[in-house]
């Protein structure tokens, strides 16, 4: 799940690139800049935060898998699968 984790997360990052208004926000929230996200696009640490990111507004989820092709639940999947998504367990 890895693999494919870090793919969709990165066709997210590209997503995330390509719509103005939401990249100025994900910039704003996280204070980077252009080349940090050009560094920073192979760290599966960043690649989760671009998904946490992106989980936070239903609409994008829904903009970035239609223009993706992927279903809904995609991009929650793949948080799973990155640093930090496992599920909690309070017991």
């Amino acid at each position: 799940m890895a693999v494919q984790a870090d793919i969709v997360a990165l066709q997210a990052l590209g997503w995330i690139a390509g719509q103005e208004d939401v990249l100025g926000a994900f910039m704003g929230a996280s204070g980077l800049g252009p080349s940090d996200l050009r560094d920073r696009a192979a760290d599966p640490e960043f690649l989760a935060s671009v998904l946490d990111f992106l989980l936070m507004d239903d609409a994008w989820i829904v903009a970035f898998c239609d223009a993706a092709g992927l279903p809904y639940t995609a991009p929650s999947q793949a948080r799973a699968g990155l640093p930090g998504g496992q599920a909690m367990h309070w017991t």
